[in-house]
């Protein structure tokens, strides 16, 4: 499908979804969130797409947060436009993310400023450059991160970096994100797509169902007490086993006691 705030390709079962506005340092518009909408709908059906990896168009920027005039100033007086746009913006930046079946990377080419973080936080994964700038920017024109931007640093942010960038706009590099826990890892720019890609490819090789019920499970356990959580584990062990018809016990755990791979230092070949 083509779209007129994205691009997406698809290769060797990983979707490769771009921000596309590069004049706008790919800050998102009502447009991009209806765009964003229905390419996660249609990734999520689609089988050719095992992994998706969402990055920015132009090398500069990842995103440059809410397109400012489009989203809020020209939405102003337009409560029925403004709260569909909104409502979008959080669902799949909040939900939609989180819960989806497939795994997902962020892939931050470049500046990534005030929503841009919900992007980076509700992928499972994030991968960045050493020379992305992170910026909460909420602050300096006189408002605070909202939106979905709170809940994702106190999802992923100590709070005393939650707070110093929160309340000053100071910006960070990759690095930093790196070291705060923000992102997984951080690399130089030019082996960002070689290392992102790289993880795409790795996770693409894992059992799609397996990969699924470890993020339930992960997301879901988090709000739970430890009974409820053991318990739902094991609930998902046996709906791993209604998926994959006891491939999991069978031949994951069968050819490991036949000698034929070690699970701690191999993957098992389907």
């Amino acid at each position: 499908m083509e779209y007129r705030t994205l691009l997406v390709d698809i290769k060797d079962k990983i979707a490769r979804v771009t921000l596309n506005r590069p004049e706008k340092k790919n800050a998102m518009s009502p447009q991009l969130h209806v765009d964003m909408t229905a390419a996660l709908e249609d990734l999520r059906y689609n089988d050719d797409a095992a992994v998706i990896v969402i990055t920015g168009a132009g090398g500069e920027s990842f995103c440059a947060g809410m397109d400012l005039k489009e989203f809020f100033y020209e939405l102003k007086g337009k409560p029925a436009e403004y709260d569909k746009a909104l409502r979008l913006s959080l669902e799949w930046r909040g939900r939609t993310l989180r819960q989806f079946p497939k795994p997902t990377i962020a892939m931050v080419n470049g500046y990534c400023v005030g929503g841009g973080f919900g992007i980076v936080e509700g992928c499972d994964l994030a991968v960045t450059a050493d020379e992305a700038q992170f910026v909460l920017s909420e602050v300096n024109f006189r408002a605070f991160p909202g939106g979905c931007v709170s809940k994702a640093l106190a999802n992923l942010m100590r709070p005393r970096d939650a707070l110093l960038y929160g309340m000053t706009g100071r910006p960070f590099d990759g690095k930093k994100a790196a070291e705060m826990g923000f992102v997984n890892f951080s690399v130089p720019r030019a082996k960002l797509e070689a290392e992102t890609m790289a993880l795409a490819k790795e996770l693409a090789s894992k059992d799609p169902a397996a990969l699924h019920a470890t993020k339930d499970a992960y997301h879901y356990s988090l709000d739970m007490p430890f009974d409820a959580a053991v318990n739902y584990a094991v609930a998902k062990e046996n709906e791993l086993m209604v998926k994959q018809k006891g491939a999991w016990l069978e031949s994951g755990i069968g050819d490991f006691v036949k000698g034929l791979y070690k699970p701690g230092l191999e993957g098992h070949k389907a």
